[in-house]
């Protein structure tokens, strides 16, 4: 069905607003992703019928600002545009994942299966171990998992503009450090904070015995030290969209840096997103997580655990359930239920989404990656909501049905060349490309 944005006369003055929003300057595509949350938030408005918070919810859309150089020695000037599509605000941990027999956990006396923080001193200790195993080391993080795979999503193909996405973080200037900054890099991610001098980038080691069963210790490091310095406030002020990774609810010291940059954000006219991370974090921090979500979120991803958790419903409650609740609350919402499919929520209205058909590899980064669907399809301006979730569903499958949890730019190609051909045959146009006050489509359940 059609859900009209500004159908009741109540909403006039809204109407005017986003009319007066479409014909300020700007590129389309500047102008497509903000107008278009800011027209699913004036829908929730009217619907709860408070006309007069139209304007406090107005959203300025033409912004621009320089960003400064950052780390001279990986970014040239040509690297850093005048704006970024989306700058991520998470962990920056490097992931050491290697194969190994149960004897190894024994001779270091591990107990199998268990997720441990470590020390300085027992992280050395465990990779000192690993020399001669074979492992690999990458940039990990869930945030970076989602922001890599939305550059290699908007870097495929030659008809569209590609997209310009960053992260902040914290890491330390030491080797592991320079590590974690030049293979984002090489994904087409810039990591735009400093290097923190004299300290140590966090790490999460990853063991894998025979039985499949995952052995993990975590150093924090200077992933833990995350402020709302000024290069995080000239990044933010610099993008079209802010995306907060929901582990650094688990950090204290970081609290108060996650409020400061949703409000800028936020007072900026720049799209607000949250990932929720972790079922666990969630519980912990639910209140926090409520309050900054219904105050400053436009898009929230969640998983069907973290959906309950957060709409504080029992484990029997469906997935569809826990993603209507939320969408009264929030703009946008992404709640994804493993092979059962995912929901998304645009004002009140809930969208079933079916799982796209793969093989099962590795389910570890499918929530990752089908946020970077959703996040693209919000980017290129896709109106159809169903559209937008399918190519999600079909970009968490791709990585699934792989071992490891990064999307492979050969793959980002296939998927963005089907996409736009579909979309092509099926007639549907961007939300840039036509009346910013249009209808948006959306099949209800």
């Amino acid at each position: 069905m059609a859900m009209a944005l500004c159908s009741a006369s109540s909403c006039s003055a809204a109407f005017l607003d986003v009319v007066f929003l479409s014909s300020v300057g700007g590129s389309k595509g500047a102008l497509g992703t903000n107008t278009f949350l800011f027209s699913i938030r004036l829908t929730t408005a009217c619907r709860r019928g408070s006309s007069s918070s139209f304007f406090s919810l107005r959203r300025k859309v033409t912004f621009r600002a320089e960003l400064k150089e950052g780390d001279s020695s990986e970014i040239t000037d040509e690297m850093l545009p005048g704006r970024w599509d989306v700058v991520g605000l998470g962990q920056a941990m490097v992931d050491f994942s290697g194969l190994v027999e149960d004897q190894f956990l024994e001779n270091l006396h591990l107990e199998k299966g268990i997720r441990k923080i470590v020390n300085h001193e027992e992280r050395g200790k465990v990779l000192s171990a690993l020399s001669g195993h074979s492992f690999k080391a990458s940039a990990g993080g869930s945030l970076s998992n989602t922001l890599v795979a939305l550059a290699r999503l908007g870097s495929a193909g030659n008809l569209h503009p590609k997209l310009r996405v960053a992260m902040t973080g914290s890491v330390g200037s030491d080797p592991l450090g320079h590590f974690y900054r030049a293979k984002l890099l090489k994904a087409n991610v810039q990591f735009l904070s400093p290097p923190i001098v004299d300290g140590t980038t966090g790490t999460v080691i990853v063991l894998t015995t025979p039985d499949a069963q995952r052995t993990m210790f975590s150093y924090a490091g200077m992933s833990s030290v995350v402020k709302f310095d000024a290069t995080l406030a000239e990044s933010i002020s610099a993008a079209r969209m802010l995306v907060i990774e929901g582990y650094l609810w688990e950090l204290p010291k970081t609290v108060e840096a996650i409020a400061e940059a949703c409000e800028t954000a936020y007072k900026s006219g720049i799209v607000v997103a949250l990932t929720a991370s972790d079922v666990s974090c969630i519980k912990r921090h639910r209140k926090q997580f409520w309050d900054l979500m219904r105050a400053r979120a436009d898009i929230v991803f969640t998983n069907s655990n973290e959906a309950r958790a957060l709409c504080d419903l029992n484990e029997d409650a469906s997935a569809q359930l826990a993603a209507c609740m939320l969408s009264q609350q929030c703009p946008f919402v992404s709640v994804t239920d493993g092979a059962n499919g995912s929901y998304i929520g645009v004002a009140g209205q809930v969208t079933y989404i079916s799982p796209a058909p793969c093989m099962p590899v590795d389910t570890c980064g499918a929530g990752d990656a089908y946020a970077a669907g959703i996040l693209y399809g919000i980017l290129k301006g896709v109106s159809n909501v169903k559209g937008m979730g399918n190519l999600a569903a079909r970009v968490a499958a791709v990585v699934v049905g792989q071992q490891g949890t990064r999307l492979k730019q050969t793959d980002a190609s296939c998927l963005v060349e089907s996409f736009f051909a579909s979309s092509i045959a099926t007639g549907e146009k961007p939300l840039d490309e036509t009346h910013l006050c249009a209808a948006v489509e959306v099949d209800t359940i």
